[in-house]
């Protein structure tokens, strides 16, 4: 923690303190090899992912980008997703069209986002993101859960997220949105 002198001129962190945290400050923080994120202006930092983890968005990134239509890119994190001034994620994984992306972000709700689940993050991936999400109208929100293996799917219908597939181990899930898709969690970690 970095405590800020209040006579001091300069301060020691990149921002002013006492206000919620903006796209703009989070672009001023060193690149000091963490990972950060903004809900709501609040600064998230995530610590580096497990082996298992790894493995998970490894084998998630494969099967879609071998799945996906040429007008759609698949890309993983670290890749800034701006929901909002104050809200700045980077999904495990995300699918949106090719040109909706600038070089530096996505300056809008993916198509799909996935969160592949670690101790540190669980809450965070199943409350915070997925309301986000929701809220900025991401069609369709997936969660992994590497140690299980499992996964469970929503959908956007009606502009709320309704659950469309719910599988663990080595049972199938057949997706189509974005764009069919067959998946089997235990794969994801094997």
């Amino acid at each position: 923690m970095v405590l800020v002198d209040p006579v001091q001129e300069d301060y020691s962190v990149p921002w002013p303190p006492n206000r919620p945290l903006t796209r703009d400050d989070l672009d001023r923080i060193p690149d000091d090899g963490h990972r950060y994120e903004l809900i709501d202006g609040a600064l998230i930092m995530t610590p580096a992912p497990t082996r298992r983890h790894q493995r998970a968005v490894a084998a998630l990134y494969r099967l879609l980008f071998a799945a996906a239509p040429p007008e759609l890119e698949v890309l993983f994190a670290p890749f800034d997703v701006v929901i909002s001034a104050d809200t700045v994620i980077q999904p495990d994984v995300l699918v949106a069209h090719r040109a909706d992306f600038t070089e530096r972000d996505l300056p809008k709700a993916p198509l799909l986002a996935v969160e592949v689940l670690s101790p540190s993050t669980k809450g965070v991936d199943l409350m915070l993101k997925w309301a986000k999400l929701e809220a900025a109208g991401c069609t369709a929100y997936w969660v992994v859960d590497p140690d299980t293996p499992s996964l469970i799917a929503w959908e956007m219908r009606d502009g709320a997220y309704a659950q469309v597939a719910k599988v663990t181990g080595d049972e199938v899930a057949r997706l189509t949105v974005p764009f069919d898709v067959t998946l089997v969690p235990a794969d994801l970690t094997s």
